[in-house]
Order: C-alpha cells, then structure tokens, then sequence
C-alpha cells in the first residue's frame, strides 16, 4: 500500500508497506480470522510524528487528496516498489446491515465505497478534515460524503483507501443511489480564471490582467471557497444578529438597505496563503499553491456594521469580538466562520461593512450574495461570504478557520510541534507586492521594457513606494504608483504600479524583482525561506521574476 511520507525536501513521497496489523474482529471472527493471517494490511508508519503532519497538513475539509496531490509520487513508488506477498483468500462477504454495527472506534469503524468494505478505524484520528467528520460515514457508504471533495476520488487516494479493505458487499446487496453533486448549483465562472481546485472553486486572478484595472472586474475577482456555494433566495433571507440583551434581531436584505444609511468603501481582499506556490517550492505546505493572483481590489457598497450593532445596542465602549457566521457548511452541517475585534468593528475609521453590493453590482454568488462582511484591511478569511449571522462575545470565534487556521509560525514549528493556541489569528496583513508583468520565464527584447504589478499593506497603511530592480536587487529604481487618494490610516485599496526602463544590448536574462515600502516604513523580507511556515501563509518577501532577453 502507499503511504504518505514527508522527505527531506519536504515535498509527500510514497512509501510502499506490507506487514500484518492486528485486529479485534467481533462480527465474523472465523471468516475474518482466517483472511486476516494471509491478507495485507497498510496503516500509517512512525505513527506519533508521521501521523501528526498527516492529520493537519490539509486544513479541516480539504481531505486526504491534497496529502498526495504533489509532484512525482508515481515516480518514487516505482523507485521504492517491492514484490507484493502471494494472494491470500477471498475477502469475506457482507451485508450493509453487517457493516452499520461497526459505527464508532468501539466496535470499530467500518465503511463501503462501490462494492468494497473497509475498515478505516486506524485512520480516524489522523484524517486531515477532523475526526468528527469521517466519523459522520462510519458504517455507511463514502460516497456522498467523498462527493463534497472530488479531490478524494483520485487513483492514489484510493490505493491508500484500498489498503484497509476487510470485505465485500454481498451481491444481493441493491446498489446504493448515487449521490448528487453538491457543486451542481455552483455559479459559471469566468474562463480566464486560473483554477486551483474545481470542488471547492479556489481560482485567482490571471497575473497579466491584475495591474490593468484597479477595480478588479467582479467576474475576474479571485475565488476562494471552501465548500459549495449556497443557494440563496433574497426574499428569505434573514440576518441574524444577537443583541446586546441577549436577543436575536432578525434583518431582512431590504432591511439592511432601508434602515441603514449606505456607505461604500473600496478595499483590496488578499487570501493569507497569496503567493504559497513561492513557499512550496521551498518546502511543500500542501496546501493551496497560490501564486500571485490571490488578491483583489473592488468598490463594496452597504451598510456599516458598527451601525447595525448600534442598533441590536452596543456601545463603542464595549469590548470583546464580533463573530460570523456564513450560510456555507460542509456534510455535516458545520459552517464557515470568523471574527473580528469589536473595536474594529465599531471604529468610525474602520469602514466595516455588511456589504449587498460590488463595483456598483448585486454581489455576484461566489462573491457571498447576497451579503458578505468586508473588514479592510484585514486579512480575506476573516471577510465571511453570505452572512448568516452575527454574535458578539468575549472570545474570537470557535471555528477551525479562526482557531486551528490562517496564522503564522516560526520555520522551526513543525507539525510535531505546532500549538495552535499559542499565535494569534491572522488579522491585520503586511505590506504586499508582486510582479504581474512580464510574467516568469518570459522572453522580453533588448530596448523598452515596462514592468508592471500592484502593491498594497493592511491596516490601512498607504503603500509609499516601490522599489524595482532588473539585475536581482544590486541596483534600484522606483516604480510610477497610480491609484485613487485615500485618508491617513484608511488606504484600504491596493495601488498598482509601473516601471518603464531600458534593456541595454547584449543583456542575456534580468532578475526582476520589487519590494514596497508603507506609510509606516515597512518593507518586505528579500527572501521568502525565513518566513516559510507550515501553513504557508503571509508569504510578503520580495517578488522575483525571471525572464530571458532574446532579439525580436
């Protein structure tokens, strides 16, 4: 069986197993007993480290897909592949109502897929989505559970998954009805997005298109989902709000938009894991290889959330975090949620915003129609998509994303070591850029050139300059910023910029790289390997390109 296990250079190698796991087999000890000395089992080696990267790795929902999904694991099998034992007997045979008896780790969790039975018990505990949640298929079927995440159905997450096969469905067992796909109701997407998974929609912007409209144009608006996106009707829907005595005030959409003077704002989202592909290629994160399209500026219009929290009656005075909740969730009902601090959300300078509108438009639904949360200058996943409700509390969400999600590390922790209670949630981001333009690996002529990119910080900071250097950071030039003013400490928006310079002849190749510097002075890190974390968030070092010099 293949095995995930991490190598030196951090990239998943797969290591191929066949030794014998003992069983407590309670419904069919003869049959079972008699297999089991002759049938290969797999389970996951070195299993106090190992194991403990495995359950994490992913991120709660992304499952065990994105474990194996790198490089050249078909490659190194064949390397690392060793005779397989002779065939054993014909696996045992058992009805559905055999299986749903082994529906807990006591009686030990068994599950079907197709026509096969497996017992997946061992795997519990180090399933990347969380315990509770493969639990929710325990004597059951996978499949309307692995129709969530198609990043499941791929040929080496079934060898893992055939590794721990105890049975066979009888039969005379009626095929099970094949689940619907949860992403069928999911928007059309625009055609230049560059997409990094399809179920759920993660996409990014297209680099060459980023720095040529400082509104993004909503359909080119970088996507990042984590389950389907929900199907709402706006004459329904209704936003939850705890008041301050405890009560829940309940707001319809014409509500928030009768009520509620409208206020817009035009602010840059960046997801933390924008430019990760940087840090995999250091040392794998396994996780979403972004590049540096993660990020996007739009003009957002609705109402201010310090205004309806006036209204369910709290006071700037108050203290604690605003919490949300959206109406996306997963198979078992969990939904996505965030918070923010109070006083950020109740600063007159923070510009919150419960916001129905975009660059002038209804929201569009990947987007979070029909109302989202937009915190500027804070990072995206805090920004929740189709709001279902808001509390306010003494502690910071509870959620996955808040708690176990989107903060950052020393290089040195390690999924061994990780405490997740000791840092702090991502909030506030730090100074950003990148280059869009020539893009990496580009052939670009002797004579004119124009480098193009965007640059932006959180909190608010105003983007100062950009540094720009052709020969990997000897000498400098400061690129032209273009962009609309914005007050002291509420530059929400990115800035792009622009660099007209001269390629002298004879020159071979260019190094480009640009740094940004903010109204606080701070510059980015020039190289990414110091900031390399496990989850391969907040990656702000210089932007490097490399691009050949040719003749026309």
């Amino acid at each position: 069986m293949l095995l995930s296990k991490p190598s030196r250079n951090g990239f998943c190698i797969l290591h191929r197993t066949h030794w014998l796991r003992e069983m407590p087999w309670r419904s069919h000890p003869p049959a079972c007993m008699a297999w089991t000395t002759s049938r290969n089992h797999g389970t996951w080696n070195d299993a106090g480290s190992t194991r403990r990267r495995v359950m994490v790795a992913a991120g709660a929902g992304l499952g065990l897909g994105t474990i194996l999904a790198y490089g050249d694991h078909r490659r190194r099998a064949a390397e690392l592949e060793t005779p397989a034992p002779a065939a054993g007997p014909p696996f045992p045979v058992f009805t559905r109502k055999e299986v749903a008896r082994h529906n807990s780790e006591a009686s030990r969790v068994w599950v079907t897929y197709g026509s096969d039975v497996f017992d997946i018990t061992d795997f519990v505990e180090v399933h990347p989505g969380g315990k509770s949640k493969i639990l929710l298929a325990a004597g059951g079927a996978l499949e309307p559970f692995w129709a969530l995440y198609a990043m499941h159905k791929q040929e080496h997450v079934l060898e893992i998954l055939r590794g721990y096969k105890v049975g066979e469905l009888s039969p005379e067992e009626p095929p099970q009805p094949s689940p619907g796909d949860p992403y069928a109701e999911d928007p059309q997407r625009h055609p230049a997005l560059r997409i990094n998974t399809l179920k759920p929609f993660n996409a990014e912007t297209p680099p060459e298109l980023i720095a040529e409209n400082y509104l993004t144009p909503n359909a080119l608006f970088f996507k990042r989902n984590h389950f389907p996106v929900p199907v709402v009707d706006p004459a329904t829907y209704r936003l939850q709000v705890q008041s301050s005595g405890g009560r829940t005030m309940s707001l319809s959409l014409q509500d928030l938009k009768r009520r509620f003077p409208k206020h817009e704002v035009t602010a840059t989202l960046q997801c933390a894991g924008n430019r990760r592909a940087e840090m995999n290629a250091i040392k794998n994160t396994n996780r979403l290889g972004w590049g540096v399209g993660a990020i996007s500026n739009a003009r957002w219009g609705g109402a201010l959330l310090r205004d309806v929290l006036a209204e369910a009656g709290y006071k700037p005075g108050d203290k604690g975090h605003v919490c949300f909740e959206g109406l996306d969730k997963d198979q078992s009902g969990t939904v996505y949620g965030a918070s923010i601090p109070f006083k950020k959300a109740m600063s007159p300078d923070g510009d919150v915003l419960l916001a129905y509108e975009m660059n002038g438009e209804e929201l569009p639904r990947d987007n979070g129609f029909p109302l989202r949360v937009i915190a500027p200058g804070i990072v995206g996943a805090r920004n929740v998509k189709w709001l279902a409700r808001i509390t306010v509390g003494p502690e910071e969400s509870q959620s996955h994303w808040q708690q176990k999600d989107y903060k950052g590390f020393s290089p040195s922790v390690t999924w061994d070591n990780v405490d997740f209670s000791s840092a702090p949630a991502i909030q506030d981001m730090p100074v950003q850029s990148a280059i869009t333009e020539p893009g990496p690996g580009a052939c670009v002529c002797p004579g004119e050139l124009t480098v193009k990119g965007y640059a932006w910080s959180g909190g608010g900071r105003r983007v100062i300059r950009v540094d720009v250097s052709l020969d990997g950071g000897k000498s400098w030039h400061m690129a032209k910023l273009t962009g609309k003013e914005q007050l002291p400490g509420r530059a929400w928006a990115w800035q792009v910029w622009q660099l007209d310079a001269c390629v002298p002849e004879g020159t071979k190749e260019l190094d480009i790289v640009c740094k940004a510097v903010d109204a606080s002075y701070n510059d980015q890190p020039n190289t990414v390997a110091p900031i390399w974390n496990i989850l391969g968030v907040l990656n702000s070092a210089w932007h490097r390109v490399h691009v050949i010099v040719g003749e026309e």
